[in-house]
């Protein structure tokens, strides 16, 4: 009896520790995505200060200096060319003043023969989006024709003595005020914008890097596995970072006042296929890391201090990256790192351990890409770096770069 008590002791205890692991976990998941709507918020402030002045400004210039009693389509371009992604502001203006002027032509036509009503509105926008496909109009020339088309309808008739053109006239205006706002009243520091946005990747790699330097010094396989797992969400950032990439060409290129901004910006730009690469294969790194703790393996001291080593340099590299520096700190940790790993080497490791070390070196010549250096003079001091007897032999080729 004492027995069977104990054991429905035990399951209850089992019982709360599991849902208190889950109450602890919502809690984090709450806070967490709670910070992250606040930094949402923050890394976007000036883009809505920049929507809010543009709608401003393009309503003064159509209904104020240039008199239309009724400016709606200056507004809305403006706010529409500010809320295109960045990169393809210039050509979203395009498209967007080829969009109104085609939902123009088409609604207009159609309300001075069919009039209004909720089936004249329905077959506006029908025909506005077949017009503009067929003319090999982008999805955003037919989305902007087709809400252009709902506004005519929409909006009350006008007198027929008024002009249609003011209306096309409002979209140049604002899409001319949208981008005057982002080149010369408020542009955006194009170094910030993919700073910001290789934020994630890189901080990423480095921590789980440093998480599997941990693992392999305190030899827990499970810590390493769970730092695979993390890492696998770097290759998500990356496609954020090619974006803030374009978007940080695009101002560079349209605000004087960032034009300073224009060498730093090409060297992280050069930079990010390079950073692609070394997450490629710290995920390679990783993974072997943790056969070697599985397999329980022989792991030197060096190697763990290898991999944190690597992780410094990561660090290093985007905080030299985003302040626009010469790379040289980031370079000298990721030497210190090879160097590290050809001890290891030497010091004696097993299969999957020589694997690590070998990845430690491909890891580290693709930060060293990333510093700016081409791929011989990279190799070369990764080379001078470890000793030719700690050269590991017996590993699988390292990714092609």
């Amino acid at each position: 009896m004492e027995s069977a008590r104990n054991k429905v002791r035990s399951a209850a205890d089992l019982d709360s520790e599991r849902v208190n692991h889950v109450v602890s976990e919502l809690s984090e998941r709450s806070k967490t995505t709670v910070q992250d709507r606040v930094q949402a918020v923050r890394a976007n402030f000036v883009l809505a200060l920049q929507a809010g002045v543009a709608a401003l400004l393009a309503w003064f210039v159509s209904h104020d200096i240039l008199g239309n009693p009724d400016p709606v389509f200056a507004p809305i371009s403006a706010v529409g060319t500010l809320a295109s992604s960045l990169g393809q502001r210039l050509r979203r203006t395009i498209e967007l003043i080829l969009g109104v002027a085609v939902g123009i032509g088409i609604g207009d036509l159609l309300v001075i023969l069919v009039g209004h009503g909720a089936w004249q509105l329905g077959a506006i926008v029908t025909l506005s989006i077949i017009v503009t496909i067929f003319l090999g109009g982008s999805v955003a020339v037919v989305t902007q024709a087709a809400a252009t088309a709902v506004l005519l309808v929409a909006l009350p008739p006008k007198p027929m003595m008024d002009p249609e053109f003011p209306r096309v006239v409002d979209a140049l205006i604002g899409g001319g005020v949208g981008l005057a706002v982002v080149a010369l009243l408020l542009p955006l520091n194009p170094l910030r914008i993919v700073d910001r946005a290789a934020r994630p990747a890189l901080e990423t790699l480095a921590e789980q890097l440093t998480v599997t330097a941990d693992a392999l010094a305190e030899r827990d396989p499970g810590r390493a596995q769970t730092a695979l797992e993390r890492l696998r969400r770097v290759e998500e950032y990356m496609d954020g970072l090619q974006d803030a990439l374009e978007g940080g060409r695009e101002t560079a290129t349209l605000a004087p006042a960032r034009w300073n901004r224009r060498r730093a910006l090409t060297r992280y730009a050069e930079s990010a296929e390079y950073i692609n690469h070394a997450v490629h294969n710290s995920g390679v790194l990783v993974r072997r890391a943790v056969t070697t703790l599985e397999d329980d393996e022989p792991i030197p001291a060096a190697m763990a201090s290898a991999v944190r080593q690597l992780a410094d340099a990561v660090r290093l590299l985007h905080q030299e990256l985003g302040a626009g520096l010469e790379p040289e700190a980031a370079r000298e940790r990721v030497l210190r790192a090879v160097s590290a790993a050809g001890r290891a080497y030497s010091e004696g490791v097993g299969f999957s351990g020589s694997v690590v070390v070998a990845q430690v070196r491909t890891t580290a010549s693709d930060v060293l890409r990333a510093t700016g250096l081409e791929r011989t003079e990279a190799n070369r001091l990764v080379r001078r770096a470890v000793s030719p007897q700690a050269a590991p032999t017996r590993t699988a080729r390292p990714a092609a770069h």
